[in-house]
C-alpha cells in the first residue's frame, strides 16, 4: 500500500509540472505570405501552443499560425477559445474569448494577428 501512496504523489507532481511548464510550440517555417483573414469554412481544427500562439489547420492539410501581440492569459493552460464574426472569415482584427472547460465561464479577450502560412517541424520519435 505504501508503494502506491508514492506512485501517486509521483504521477500528481509530474503532471503540475507540464502544466506549469506550458505547452510547447513546435518549430515553424514560413510558407509564403500572411493573410488578413481565413474562411471559416476551410478551418479543420485549432490547435492552441500557448498564450500567444495558436496554429489553424485548414483543409488541404495546410497550417497557418497566429502570433498574438500579447499573451492571453489562461489561453495556453484551458487550450479553447470562442469568437463572434458575421463575414464566414476570421480576421487578423478579430477578438478571440478564452473558455474554462469547467463552470461554462468565460476568460480574458484578447485579439488575433495575421496568419501566417507555416511548415511546422514533425516530431521524430527518439531511439534508444
Amino acid at each position: 500500500m505504501r508503494g502506491w501512496v508514492a506512485m501517486s504523489l509521483v504521477l500528481v507532481s509530474g503532471a503540475a509540472l507540464a502544466r506549469d511548464r506550458g505547452p510547447t510550440v513546435p518549430e515553424a517555417v514560413p510558407a509564403g505570405e500572411a493573410r488578413t483573414c481565413v474562411p471559416i469554412a476551410a478551418l479543420r481544427e485549432s490547435l492552441v501552443r500557448s498564450d500567444r500562439v495558436i496554429d489553424f489547420h485548414t483543409a488541404g492539410d495546410r497550417y497557418y499560425r497566429v502570433i498574438l501581440p500579447q499573451a492571453c492569459p489562461g489561453l495556453g493552460f484551458e487550450r479553447r477559445f470562442g469568437y463572434a464574426t458575421s463575414i464566414g472569415q476570421l480576421c487578423a482584427q478579430d477578438i478571440i474569448t478564452v473558455l474554462y472547460a469547467t463552470g461554462g465561464m468565460r476568460g480574458a479577450s484578447c485579439g488575433l494577428a495575421p496568419f501566417q502560412p507555416v511548415t511546422i517541424a514533425r516530431r521524430t520519435a527518439k531511439s534508444g
